[in-house]
């Protein structure tokens, strides 16, 4: 009886560990990769406590309180066509940085749905994608965004990341672009 006792808590030791592993697999992170997506958070929070506040950026970065490997900073400053443009910039699991530029137009979001021509609000999306520094594209909730996405092969791009949130002003001058669509005004 103690031998089948034996046999039955061995089984039941291999089939918890087989478990863990399993659920390691599951949430698709190792204590490695966790600890590397948390190293990198925390190199991208003080990068942009350092630079965010320079005068070409100006947008105070705070780590997102739902979402803890997302940053949100609104810029506001130097803009024409937009109220502001909310930045967020995440940590993925899969070893990247993804940037999306959420640009608010009369009070919200420019949204497909809403759009006075969605259809060419989408053409003109794809177009921009084609020509611009950035990529363009609608979130599920049709939300529209510019974005790039750093991998994290080479390490951490530090002078990239500052490029790109130099950039994002530019996003102001695009969204002027889409007013015919958004609401029959004129670009200017």
């Amino acid at each position: 009886m103690s031998r089948l006792l034996s046999i039955a808590f061995l089984f039941l030791i291999i089939g918890s560990l087989l478990g863990v592993c399993a659920q390691d697999h599951r949430d698709g992170m190792t204590a490695t990769a966790e600890a590397a997506r948390n190293t990198t958070r925390e190199r991208l929070r003080a990068l942009l406590e350092s630079i965010g506040q320079q005068k070409d950026i100006n947008a105070t970065f705070r780590q997102n309180d739902k979402q803890p490997y997302n940053f949100v900073g609104v810029m506001k400053d130097g803009l024409t066509n937009v109220d502001s443009l909310e930045v967020v910039i995440g940590v993925t699991p899969d070893a990247t940085i993804g940037f999306r530029i959420y640009p608010h137009y009369k009070g919200s979001y420019v949204n497909l749905e809403k759009a006075k021509d969605g259809a060419a609000l989408m053409r003109k999306l794809l177009n921009l994608s084609d020509k611009n520094f950035l990529f363009w594209g609608a979130d599920s909730t049709g939300d529209v965004f510019s974005g790039y996405t750093f991998t994290l092969e080479s390490g951490f791009p530090q002078e990239a990341i500052i490029v790109v949130l130099r950039s994002i002003r530019n996003t102001d001058r695009y969204v002027g672009e889409m007013r015919p669509m958004l609401d029959g005004s004129t670009a200017p």
